[in-house]
């Protein structure tokens, strides 16, 4: 089988040996599709692909009709929202993603942007420790118990609020479990994102959330621009002078909130999330072993399309 890695921003050269080699010893042919400056090239270099690996690059339905012999394609990340779910389903093309590969370097972040937050973006005055706040974690799966799990060694009190993880499994964690959205909000002097980009989570982070937060509350968001209602989040940090917002991922009217909020917001130049050398190892492996054993097996264990 073919297989095409497709990556703009590519993937470490350690990483793009060690997919090769484990494809290779399956029997299988690897291509490179690197850096590629635009859409056109992934359409053309895709068409003899069965099996496409990206990591942020967009899998629209332009390139799904280009690939006729597509049968797997897999997302090197948790997220999944750059590929058309449904023109994969129409075609019987299954989507995977490699969960769990880049949580620690994720986890690692928000922490570090906490910190950032409360030492002033590390300019001249007097800052604030995160030992003894409290932070609360919207959405408890891979990377929010991470991050709860480094934020209880700092010192921190956590709390998280996901209705689909049982609130024992929170509890056996040190964690608070929150009755509801609102009530973390209100409690918690930190909150991270980690919600997906869904029909229903899209904007769905917006005024009457944020400044629920007390007095001095930093909101960090290092899961997707679109759960961010940004005109919402500009009202809110005009209205609130105490708030303030750090992304991993830049608004729309990033410049604007920049100009407007000064050291009250910071957005990283481009998504830091995975981008260490062992996340990119990791979850570039994991890729290539799922598309091996799928074709060796069927496994279909981390499919998303189902």
């Amino acid at each position: 089988m073919k297989i095409l890695i497709a990556t703009e921003k590519p993937f470490a050269a350690a990483a793009v040996n060690g997919m090769k080699d484990i494809a290779e010893k399956a029997g299988h042919e690897v291509r490179l599709l690197e850096k590629y400056d635009s859409p056109e090239k992934l359409v053309k270099t895709v068409a003899d692909a069965d099996a496409l690996i990206v990591r942020s690059d967009k899998v629209t339905p332009e390139v799904i009709a280009a690939a006729a012999n597509l049968k797997i394609v897999v997302r090197a990340g948790a997220g999944y929202d750059n590929i058309n779910l449904d023109a994969c389903t129409s075609r019987n093309i299954v989507v995977m993603n490699t969960p769990g590969q880049n949580s620690n370097a994720v986890a690692e972040l928000a922490i570090a942007m906490m910190i950032y937050m409360s030492r002033n973006k590390f300019t001249p005055g007097t800052g604030s420790e995160i030992k003894g706040k409290k932070l609360g974690i919207q959405a408890y799966g891979n990377v929010g118990k991470l991050v709860a799990q480094k934020a209880r060694c700092l010192g921190m009190e956590v709390m998280a609020f996901d209705p689909y993880v049982p609130a024992e499994k929170m509890k056996e964690d040190g964690v608070v479990p929150a009755g509801s959205l609102e009530e973390m909000y209100r409690e918690c002097n930190f909150i991270s994102l980690h919600i997906p980009a869904t029909p229903e989570t899209r904007k769905s982070i917006g005024y009457n959330l944020i400044t629920l937060m007390p007095s001095g509350g930093c909101l960090l968001n290092t899961a997707r621009k679109e759960i961010i209602n940004e005109a919402e989040l500009e009202k809110a940090l005009t209205d609130r002078p105490d708030l303030k917002y750090i992304t991993d991922i830049a608004a729309d009217c990033q410049a604007e909130l920049d100009e407007k909020f000064g050291k009250r917001v910071f957005a990283t130049p481009k998504k830091m999330g995975a981008e260490t050398a062992e996340a990119n190892i990791n979850a570039g492996l994991a890729a290539a072993s799922q598309i091996v054993d799928f074709f060796a097996t069927g496994n279909t264990r981390f499919q998303v399309n189902k």
